[in-house]
């Protein structure tokens, strides 16, 4: 029996066979960030290939459609082949005037493409200037900015472009954009208000006022470009939107009309004579879905690649 006041003997190893490290920094690690991982998850889903490959297609064809026919989408239409079959010249067929299906596509391809781009890029702005503003200074500020934000998300944007197209006498590219973007920045406003209430908490945020600079420049410099992510995936689905917006206005009559070319008023025009020229509709329909569908795809790869814990359910 030991005695009470016996110490235990301990045992010391040497100093050069201790090789646990403890708060050792890898040198050689790749160096990482929100959209260095975004991107290492994305290059190995075959789908992202899939999607970014026919949204660059359709972007191409928006901007050089002479590269992917030489036949005029209204000139040359010829009545005693309305509603013709495929054929020499003309593989998707003709319309019910005589027009090629392939070349009107194509050029329609345009007016969607170059819609979607200007309402997406109006209602991106509005709803990033409406969030950070009323996150970033909150107070009374935000409570108005979030009241005028709601009182636009309660008005279908659908309905609202139709009543400006209707009521204004001049129709372009860029009012048919504003019609559209105009009031589709609600939802964007809330993930930016959002987004800029969680990074305005961060230690770097207090850092840079700490050091002297300006609320605004402090919202412009670091609050802004750290709250990017989830707007630039928001911007990616609200452009598959607008297309559809355009194609939506196109056929009731009320987008650009007269002689522009549009896969909505192709597909307007081609349902009254659906039972005898189904194709004539078949097409442009199936190019505005191929569409959509594309850069919805695009978009929600991107959500999920951006989001760290999406990635680590999978």
């Amino acid at each position: 029996m030991s005695r009470p006041d016996a110490r235990a003997e301990h045992f010391v190893a040497p100093v050069d066979t201790t090789s646990i490290p403890v708060d050792v920094v890898r040198i050689d690690a790749k160096p990482s960030n929100l959209w260095l991982d975004a991107w290492r998850d994305l290059r190995t889903r075959p789908l992202f290939w899939v999607s970014a490959a026919f949204v660059l297609l359709v972007i191409v064809v928006a901007v050089f459609p002479s590269l992917f026919t030489n036949v005029a989408p209204n000139n040359g239409c010829t009545l005693s082949k309305s509603n013709g079959g495929p054929q020499a010249g003309h593989p998707l067929g003709l319309t019910r005037q005589g027009c090629d299906v392939y070349s009107r596509i194509i050029w329609g391809a345009r007016t969607s493409v170059v819609v979607g781009l200007l309402a997406t890029i109006i209602s991106t702005v509005i709803g990033m200037i409406m969030g950070a503003y009323a996150g970033f200074y909150g107070g009374w500020l935000d409570s108005l900015l979030s009241r005028i934000g709601d009182i636009f998300f309660t008005i279908p944007y659908i309905i609202a472009a139709i009543v400006v197209m209707s009521v204004l006498p001049n129709r372009n590219e860029f009012v048919l954009a504003f019609a559209i973007g105009g009031f589709a920045w609600a939802s964007t406003a809330r993930i930016m208000r959002a987004e800029v209430l969680r990074v305005k908490q961060s230690d770097f945020v207090m850092g840079a006022e700490a050091v002297g600079l300006s609320r605004f420049r402090t919202l412009l410099s670091h609050v802004l470009p750290n709250s990017m992510a989830p707007v630039i995936v928001v911007a990616t689905l609200a452009l598959a939107g607008a297309i559809v917006a355009e194609s939506v206005l196109s056929f009731l009559g009320v987008g650009l009309g007269g002689s522009t070319m549009s896969w909505g008023l192709d597909i307007s025009q081609a349902q009254t004579n659906i039972r005898t020229a189904p194709m004539a509709l078949f097409w442009p329909s199936l190019a505005l879905t191929l569409t959509v569908l594309a850069f919805i795809t695009l978009g929600e790869l991107l959500r999920d690649a951006v989001d760290p814990k999406a990635r680590a359910k999978r």
